[in-house]
Parts: structure tokens; C-alpha cells; sequence
């Protein structure tokens, strides 16, 4: 079955083959997946190189987390995908996003401030955890509208950082107050 996967705005489409392997547009690379429920790891042998990675799932979308940097993946079967398309939905971002820790950690920086405009893939929090720092990025333009922790901070996984919101929502909640 045939995957379309976007990671950061780049599109790749996955096939799962039989006897460990998939194809990754058109490139066949030999795998080898674990879950090592010990450490709420995974652990992937691409074509004998070793990756670990912390994934978790937000709605339709996941947040991978490996060598100290955060990939939000979507993944659609080849259907969905080509209906999405037919119906003009788009793939951006939209409305409030909840920026949460993927794993417990203790904040090294938090170089945004509340009210500050940012673009999709600005750094938002520096988190330091398994003894490497981590980038946590916007997932998509807009304003700062929450920051809930501070440099210094210890974190949970799950714990909600900052808050980002589309510039139009951000002015319509302050003309609520």
C-alpha cells in the first residue's frame, strides 16, 4: 500500500514491501522497527544505520523527535490523500496549537516572548532531555499568544509549553477581554 507522508512541508511517498523493506520515492531501503516500551522509545535499523526516535500522535498528525530534532509527519494512505486533494483541504496547520513536551525535560531556553509574531519553524522552546538539547518548533505562522514555562523549568511529557494562534484569533480573544 502506497503512504504519502509530509514532513515539513516536503511530500514523500512510502511503500510497505514484504521481508522488511519499503520503497521511499522509487529508493528501496531495508528496515527493522522496535518499540522499546522500557524507555517509550522506538528504534529503527534503516538500511543498518541505527535511529531512536520519541513519537507520538496529535489528531491526524505526529510529532517525531530524533537527534534533537522535531518533525511533524502526516500520513495518508493514497485514498484519503487523493480526497483531501479533490476536495481542496488543505494540509497547513490552522487554528490554536498546543506546543507540548515530548518527553520529560528540563527547559534550556525559551527564546519567544508572549505577543511575539512567528514564522513556521521558528524555535519556540529549547528543551534538554537524554542529555540532548531538543528544538521545539512553531508548527505554523503565527502569534505567541502563551508561554507556560521558563527557562530553568522542569517539564512532563504531555506538559503544554507556549500556545500559538492565528493572528486573527489572537485579535479576536483580546477584543474579548
Amino acid at each position: 500500500m502506497k503512504y504519502i507522508t509530509t514532513i515539513n512541508d516536503e511530500e514523500f511517498i512510502i511503500e510497505i514491501e514484504h521481508n522488511n523493506q519499503i520503497l521511499v520515492n522509487g529508493v528501496r531501503y531495508d528496515i527493522d522497527f522496535q518499540h522499546l516500551p522500557e524507555a517509550d522509545v522506538l528504534s529503527l535499523l534503516l538500511n543498518n544505520q541505527s535511529f531512536e526516535a520519541v513519537v507520538e500522535s496529535r489528531d491526524d498528525i505526529w510529532e517525531v523527535l530524533t537527534k534533537g530534532e522535531l518533525y511533524t509527519v502526516k500520513v495518508q494512505d493514497e485514498r484519503a490523500y487523493r480526497l483531501a486533494k479533490a476536495r481542496g483541504v488543505a494540509s497547513d496547520v490552522v487554528g490554536e496549537v498546543q506546543i507540548k513536551s515530548p518527553m520529560p525535560g528540563l527547559i534550556v531556553a525559551v527564546p519567544v516572548t508572549e505577543g511575539q509574531h512567528v514564522q513556521k519553524g521558528d524555535k519556540v522552546i529549547i528543551l534538554e532531555s537524554m542529555k540532548m538539547e531538543n528544538e521545539l518548533l512553531a508548527p505554523k505562522a503565527g502569534v505567541v499568544a502563551r508561554i507556560s514555562v521558563a527557562q530553568g523549568a522542569s517539564v512532563e511529557k504531555d506538559q503544554v509549553l507556549a500556545v500559538i494562534m492565528d493572528e486573527a484569533e489572537q485579535q479576536a480573544a483580546i477584543g474579548e477581554q
